[in-house]
């Protein structure tokens, strides 16, 4: 370097500065794009709910958007988006829970026979149905961090424990709306309303949406969530950091567990029974990992945002409630979910190539 010559004037003529360049072209627009998606995975499908909401608003006009529409949309998706809360915490991990409609079911049973059948008070009765849901999670936790067994056969066998153990210890008996309402209201609590600003909310629907704001923020603030998003990304990776994986994957179950059992009290007060027939036991598994994958949440996990498993659980019920209004064949709202559950997995591909 001569001393008429600068620093940048050697680095231009290395070339530095047009391999800087390259690389800042090389992002460009799709770079972009990616970036923004990667560090807010919920942006797609809030994305897809407002366009939903807009389309069908267009369609059906004053019908649609109506407060009581919009407000039974949420009442509808209540029960999944708690369930879909509880998923996304064993899918940010890398894992799958298959059990969690089952036992949502299995602990109204217990909830509801703890009072009939046993004569406790139904306070009571609605804790050790908290309690079980969380000790069920326990198990299953167990079986995933220290037996190794992987969380789909784990929660696949669960899931088998838990259905027959519903109608063994319910003996197929439903306990009736009329019943409750004379010696266990505090059980129908949740579905009790509230009026705000002209719109009727639930006890359930505040429920869900205070979880999905708190889980939000302990995966965003807290170590704990950290601890969750590393071992979902790399387990191996986690425990060279210092993080106990194992204490991490049974809080994650144990919480899972205890959110399914308060989705079990959210139903009592949704459908003003108990029944060990309840159809959410058996859709409720499918519907919650719908939502999370609409949602944005990477099934290889360590990505994603619980406002996104919120989000799916909200389009799925736009698209029915809206489907319905307009008279076209429930079908249809099928294939649609179908659409957008392969859309939401391959644009999660495309994430993960492009990040690497």
């Amino acid at each position: 370097m001569t001393d008429s010559q600068s620093y940048e004037d050697v680095v231009k003529d290395k070339g530095e500065t047009q391999f800087a360049q390259f690389e800042d072209e090389r992002k460009g627009f799709l770079g972009t794009v990616q970036h923004t998606l990667h560090v807010n995975p919920a942006l797609v499908p809030l994305i897809i709910l407002v366009t939903a909401i807009a389309l069908f608003g267009m369609l059906l006009g004053q019908r649609f958007f109506s407060a009581g529409t919009l407000t039974l949309i949420l009442q509808q998706v209540q029960i999944v988006g708690v369930l879909a809360a509880a998923q996304t915490l064993v899918i940010l991990t890398a894992g799958i829970d298959l059990s969690v409609g089952a036992l949502a079911v299995l602990c109204t049973v217990i909830m509801g026979q703890f009072t009939f059948r046993y004569g406790l008070p139904a306070e009571l009765s609605l804790l050790i149905g908290l309690c079980f849901g969380a000790l069920v999670g326990a198990m299953n936790g167990f079986l995933v961090s220290r037996v190794k067994i992987p969380p789909f056969i784990t929660t696949l066998g669960m899931w088998q424990i838990v259905l027959a153990s519903t109608y063994l210890f319910s003996r197929n008996e439903t306990l009736r709306s009329s019943q409750l309402r004379e010696e266990a209201p505090s059980l129908l609590f949740l579905g009790n309303k509230v009026s705000i600003g002209g719109a009727n909310f639930t006890f359930g629907v505040i429920l869900m949406i205070l979880i999905v704001v708190a889980l939000a923020y302990a995966l965003r603030s807290t170590a704990w969530g950290r601890h969750v998003y590393a071992v979902g990304d790399d387990p191996e990776a986690a425990q060279l950091a210092g993080v106990n994986v194992h204490k991490t994957l049974m809080s994650v179950y144990i919480l899972t567990g205890l959110i399914c059992a308060v989705a079990g009290w959210v139903m009592i007060g949704r459908f003003s029974s108990v029944s060990p027939s309840a159809s959410t036991g058996v859709i409720g598994n499918i519907q919650s990992i719908t939502a999370v994958v609409i949602g944005g949440i990477s099934l290889f996990g360590g990505r994603g945002s619980i406002y996104g498993a919120f989000f799916g659980a909200m389009i799925v019920g736009v698209f029915e409630m809206g489907l319905r209004m307009a008279g076209a064949d429930p079908q249809w709202t099928f294939m649609l979910i179908g659409m957008l559950i392969i859309g939401a997995v391959g644009l999660d591909q495309w994430i993960r190539k492009v990040s690497a």
